[in-house]
């Protein structure tokens, strides 16, 4: 028996499927911008959009290792 979800990811599926490369690209756009709000405002007090984008650049690098490359052009 099929549950609802993998009956929703199915369909999830045959429409990304369906997509073009321009509207996949889109609707990535979309999803980062509603992404980003739900972010904003989830903080106290909420953000501004540049600090948000801000915040998040930087939670991304925390616990990345440094560039041996850059280090070494860096000096």
């Amino acid at each position: 028996m099929r549950s609802v979800v993998d009956a929703l990811k199915e369909e999830e599926r045959r429409a990304l499927a369906a997509m073009t490369p321009a509207e996949c690209v889109a609707l990535a756009l979309r999803l980062g911008v509603r992404d980003l709000e739900t972010f904003r405002l989830a903080q106290e007090p909420p953000l501004d959009v540049e600090e948000a984008r801000r915040q998040l650049r930087q939670q991304r690098q925390q616990g990345r290792r440094p560039s041996k490359c850059l280090q070494e052009i860096a000096g």
